[in-house]
């Protein structure tokens, strides 16, 4: 038997001697011809099959061409960081001038103390304001903050004013963050609402007072203004401040605040902008 060969077609030839294979016009696979009929006929081309009618799933039309999922591997999650700041108020610049950023809004809840002015608590709730949360003022000198909420609101209850101890419950949320600013003089009592979970509580301080370390103990951020020398040297007592700064905190200039932890300190200058001027005036310590 002849030894097979190969078609220009990748098929395989039989040898010769075998009838209606391995020749053009044979209706061989891949000849490109129409199959050989009777005699002197040629057999009609055989039409090419349809294509599978394509699925469809109900309401979402036809599906659309199978690809690769885009998938990056855990150890790559890093490489799709993007470079943003801390996530809060923008409360001033640093010594290097840099943005300072004082994060309220939390999951857990979250005290902060400020012994300063009126003006720099205003300025905090202006901010919060800015950022899309509520803020609920406890105040006992009402005259102080109408101003400010009647221009916060633009008909919207943005800022809202209540008398000391009859704060109601805020409902704060991921959606809708809080801040409870409590300006109840130099004993304020103890509040009806707390921190909570997306609700921050800060309570401003004229003066040091005796409530004062209990209220830094509590505090998981304290800010100061400027002082006596005498408050001064209790505050770093309470808060394990360096001599430096002590002396620093009864010269400081008006806007200027020390915000610390009993493991960082940080200066900051608040300048405010035209909007807050118009509203607030120049920063001041002394109300």
């Amino acid at each position: 038997m002849a030894t097979p060969t190969t078609a220009p077609n990748g098929g395989a030839f039989p040898g010769p001697g075998v009838p209606g294979q391995g020749f053009p016009g044979s209706g061989f696979p891949g000849s490109g011809l129409p199959a050989a009929g009777g005699p002197g006929q040629l057999s009609e081309p055989e039409p090419a099959p349809a294509p599978p009618p394509r699925k469809q799933w109900s309401g979402f039309g036809l599906l659309g061409p199978r690809r690769q999922r885009h998938e990056v591997p855990p150890e790559q999650f890093e490489s799709l960081a993007l470079p943003i700041g801390d996530d809060g108020i923008v409360i001033g610049a640093d010594g290097q001038g840099q943005p300072a950023v004082l994060g309220l809004h939390r999951p857990t809840p979250f005290n902060v103390l400020l012994v300063g002015g009126l003006w720099t608590a205003q300025v905090i709730g202006l901010r919060a304001v800015a950022t899309g949360a509520r803020v609920t003022v406890e105040t006992g000198r009402q005259q102080m903050w109408t101003t400010l909420a009647q221009a916060a609101n633009n008909n919207q209850q943005c800022i809202t004013l209540h008398d000391v101890g009859r704060v109601p419950p805020q409902g704060a949320s991921v959606s809708s963050p809080v801040l409870v600013i409590r300006d109840a003089g130099m004993r304020p009592p103890r509040g009806r609402v707390t921190a909570a979970p997306w609700q921050s509580v800060l309570t401003l301080l004229p003066y040091l007072s005796p409530v004062a370390p209990r209220l830094m103990e509590n505090a998981g951020l304290v800010g100061v203004q400027r002082v006596s020398p005498d408050e001064a040297q209790q505050i770093g007592r309470i808060m394990g401040l360096p001599t430096v700064d002590v002396s620093a905190l009864s010269t400081l200039a008006d806007g200027v605040t020390l915000w610390c932890t009993r493991h960082a300190r940080l200066y900051v200058a608040t300048q405010p902008t035209d909007a807050e001027s118009g509203l607030l005036g120049a920063p001041r310590r002394m109300d």
